[in-house]
């Protein structure tokens, strides 16, 4: 795998300071805000001068029960190849829901949702992962997430399930330590215990974040500082390998220059406090490896009758058992989970009630693939829809948490709609959020951000409002400048510029 270095995420509100930034050997850029053709000035300078760039997609949802859209795969091999980047990555999540395999509404999060550490949501993710995989020109690398809530029913540690993950497809590794620490705060997940299951050669590298915690929760916020408990987490891991590259996140509330590059050094130092206790670890291991070849050959005993050339075939072949003990270990791991032989999967030989449908490393059975995408689209509608819809909460979960969640994705909502659509909290002023959110229990979303903002103009405008008659006139202009097939006005710039000198007048 390519080293990267260390890297910062790339956003327009921080451009300027991150081509200023020293040590700065990569970034990672939101694919789904890149245009191929109209690449940002900033990224542009960025690959002249050598810097890596890598597309973080965030819409793919690879862990939903469909099959990811052929033309989203398109798009972020486009911006792959665009940017010449090493790799692309996404997300071990789902962000909509619904439609035809379940019979039901189509529904869009806006949001990464976690999948269920089950066999049906596995075998569903990795034929999503090989179908990304055929679709990409280069590597694909995949991200856990951090959740507020958690699945009833599940199968496997997060763990034991990207080990999986990364065993049956050969995808890669994005290990986002912050998400641990979010779910060891929210799930109760030992994050070294997680470590200690991945498989860390198939790491691509690493993600680090702040966030926020509020009534016991913690919020994967992007918007505060790395706290103390994710760094040593990064520590940790890198006392079990070295990362081939890591990653500072941030997207909202950006600090001055000068805190980012603290946190930089932060980040690098933990990196160096877990490089020294790898080395260590590797001493004391070199060192007991060297005491014990030395003895061994004094333990073993000659047998009565045995010759010298006996003794020394006994003595390596106790030797080699001792090697075998990983594969064995890992072989128990397997049976505990309830699969086959890894030697009888390889061979394609399924055995079991697991073989039956699936088989280790092997591709799912085609018939219980489909049949496990049915049974996790509904399992999936059914949670989605209540956090967007208002329906009742499935039997297993946690209300409370399921609260938080809807009212977190619904603030997002909002404030994501501002940002697609800024003229909407200038011409609604102080009225947007309340407005927004009142909207949003009633009104799922079902195509993404920009047609959000389209209905939610549409709603207010088809209600009456807003109250003031300026504002109701504006309201309409916009919307009708947008919801056409093409625009009615050839300034909409210049609108923009008017509705906020009236709505500053109004203040």
């Amino acid at each position: 795998m390519e080293r990267l270095g260390t890297g910062i995420g790339w956003r327009p509100e921080i451009a300027d300071a991150v081509e200023r930034m020293p040590g700065i050997d990569w970034v990672e850029a939101v694919a789904e805000n890149l245009c191929p053709g109209h690449l940002p000035d900033s990224l542009r300078r960025l690959r002249e001068r050598g810097v890596t760039v890598v597309p973080h997609g965030v819409s793919l949802g690879l862990g939903g029960a469909d099959r990811p859209d052929a033309g989203r795969l398109t798009a972020l091999a486009e911006r792959a190849e665009t940017l010449g980047s090493p790799l692309v990555t996404e997300h071990i999540a789902f962000v909509r829901a619904g439609g035809p395999l379940t019979a039901s509404p189509h529904l869009e999060a806006g949001h990464l949702l976690p999948v269920p550490r089950t066999r049906d949501a596995l075998d569903v993710l990795c034929e999503n992962v090989r179908i990304a995989q055929d679709a990409l020109p280069v590597p694909l690398a995949v991200e856990n997430i951090a959740a507020l809530v958690c699945w009833p029913g599940e199968e496997m540690t997060e763990g034991q399930f990207l080990y999986d993950l990364a065993d049956r497809t050969g995808v890669r590794l994005l290990i986002d330590v912050a998400n641990l620490h979010t779910n060891h705060v929210n799930r109760g997940e030992d994050p070294s215990k997680a470590l200690a299951e991945l498989p860390l050669e198939a790491i691509a590298y690493v993600h680090v974040a702040g966030g926020v915690e509020r009534d016991g929760v913690w919020h994967d916020s992007h918007a505060h500082p790395v706290p103390r408990p994710v760094l040593n987490i990064l520590t940790d891991l890198a006392s079990r390998v070295s990362p081939p590259g890591v990653l500072l996140e941030r997207d909202e509330n950006f600090p001055e220059p000068a805190e980012l590059e603290n946190e930089l050094g932060a980040i690098r130092r933990a990196l160096e406090a877990g490089a020294v206790e790898r080395v260590k670890t590797q001493l004391r291991s070199a060192a007991g490896a060297t005491a014990a070849r030395r003895t061994r050959p004094g333990d073993v005993r000659a047998e009565p009758g045995e010759t010298d050339a006996g003794r020394q075939e006994r003595t390596r072949g106790g030797g080699e058992l001792l090697g075998a003990a990983a594969p064995a270990r890992r072989e128990a791991a397997r049976g505990a989970r309830g699969e086959a032989p890894a030697g009888a999967a390889r061979r394609g030989e399924e055995t079991g009630a697991a073989g039956a449908t699936r088989g280790a490393f092997g591709p799912p059975h085609p018939q219980g693939a489909g049949e496990a995408r049915q049974r996790l689209g509904l399992a999936q509608a059914a949670l989605l829809s209540a956090l967007v819809a208002g329906t009742p909460v499935p039997e297993g979960f946690d209300r409370a948490r399921v609260g938080v969640q809807t009212r977190a994705l619904a603030a997002k909502r909002a404030d994501v709609v501002a940002k697609v659509a800024p003229e909407l909290p200038v011409i609604l002023g102080e009225e947007y959020r309340t407005a927004f959110l009142g909207y949003a229990q009633t009104h799922p979303m079902t195509d993404g951000y920009r047609r959000d903002a389209l209905t939610f103009a549409e709603h207010l405008l088809s209600t009456g409002r807003p109250g003031d008659t300026r504002a109701r006139r504006e309201l309409r202009e916009w919307w009708l400048e947008r919801s056409g097939p093409k625009p009615r006005s050839r300034r909409p710039v210049h609108r923009f510029a008017r509705a906020t000198r009236r709505a500053l007048s109004r203040r």
